[in-house]
């Protein structure tokens, strides 16, 4: 991950980037953050013994050139008319419309969400929780600025919630099953940005930890599709229990730890007077437990049939402690409810 200097280098202007966009007062200043951003991970992406990691590369670089282009003219647009500063952004529906169109493109909300799961699918795990964790700070910090209860909010949180959970049924890929619960989790972290700055903070906190929990169980297991759970080792139950109590609690299904940052939102909605909105995205969302079950049906079945040319798989103790530390996070994550909804 770190073996070389100059990774070390990318991933050091790929985080500047990213805070260069966040504590930025211009929209100037943010699509120069966006784009150092970006030119630091396409190296990071490529790989020349990988030729689909290559073709991501190229995928991502095109789309979010394409989405670049559009803000900076957008951004040109403002400046035209003063408005280049967030405090006094004040423009037309249609500008707006614009802006949060480049935006939703370059985090993969649907229905621009064309480009995510081909281009996760030609990465590693761990460059695939770049793209489905840090990579949407900056998108999502910047379309909080411009982001209001309106049709176009509506339709494309539904739309997303939608897809997420449709585009995951088909799928055998376990890139591509996470790609798509990525978008599904968007649309919930964009009505999330309706309510509030804290709000989606704290969901996408819970994200980043479920997220990174699920995937580092992939990657102790070089899992990459369905099948392959079938051949998981039964000599190690505890890491096994905590891989689908994972899964499950990234699909928000009471009592693990994910149903805690949807349950904030309900609540929150409700008291803002969405409520038919919030019933739509939970009968949704209601989709993603599918193949989240799916995945964990062979490890849930009584009867297991392992085959004996399995390989043996030996696990470090501090992975054994992480997996551990996982597993009780997302069973007991719920008893702590009454002491962090105060705090928002």
């Amino acid at each position: 991950m770190l073996n070389h200097p100059t990774r070390l280098l990318f991933y050091l202007t790929l985080m500047t980037g990213t805070l260069i966009s966040v504590s930025s007062t211009s929209w100037l200043g943010a699509w120069i953050g966006l784009e150092i951003n970006l030119l630091s991970f396409i190296p990071l992406m490529s790989n020349m013994n990988n030729q689909f990691a290559t073709e991501a590369a190229l995928k991502y670089f095109l789309t979010q050139a394409l989405a670049s282009a559009i803000l900076l003219f957008g951004v040109v647009t403002l400046s035209l008319g003063n408005h280049l500063t967030f405090s006094t952004f004040q423009d037309t529906t249609l500008l707006n419309t614009v802006l949060s169109s480049t935006l939703l493109l370059k985090m993969g909300a649907a229905p621009f969400h064309f480009w995510f799961p081909g281009v996760m699918e030609g990465l590693d795990w761990f460059n695939g929780l770049i793209l489905m964790t840090w990579q949407k700070i900056a998108p999502l910090m910047l379309i909080s600025y411009i982001w209001t209860p309106c049709t176009f909010s509506f339709m494309i949180i539904l739309i997303s919630i939608l897809t997420g959970s449709i585009g995951g049924f088909n799928q055998t890929s376990l890139r591509k099953i996470m790609a798509y619960s990525s978008i599904n989790h968007l649309g919930w972290m964009l009505a999330a940005v309706m309510l509030g700055e804290p709000y989606w903070i704290t969901y996408f906190l819970f994200y980043i930890i479920l997220s990174t929990s699920v995937v580092l169980l992939f990657y102790a297991y070089q899992l990459s599709h369905i099948n392959q759970f079938f051949s998981l080792p039964l000599n190690s139950p505890i890491l096994k229990m905590a891989l689908f109590c994972n899964l499950l609690s990234l699909g928000g299904l009471p009592p693990f730890l994910g149903f805690l940052p949807k349950w904030i939102i309900i609540q929150s909605m409700v008291e803002h007077h969405y409520t038919p909105l919030v019933t739509v995205m939970v009968v949704l969302t209601l989709g993603t437990l599918y193949f989240y079950l799916r995945m964990g049906y062979s490890a849930f079945m009584l009867t297991h049939a392992e085959p004996k040319w399995s390989p043996s798989m030996s696990f470090s103790p501090s992975l054994q402690w992480l997996t551990l530390i996982l597993l009780s996070l997302s069973l007991v994550g719920l008893l702590i409810a009454p002491l962090l909804i105060p705090l928002l």
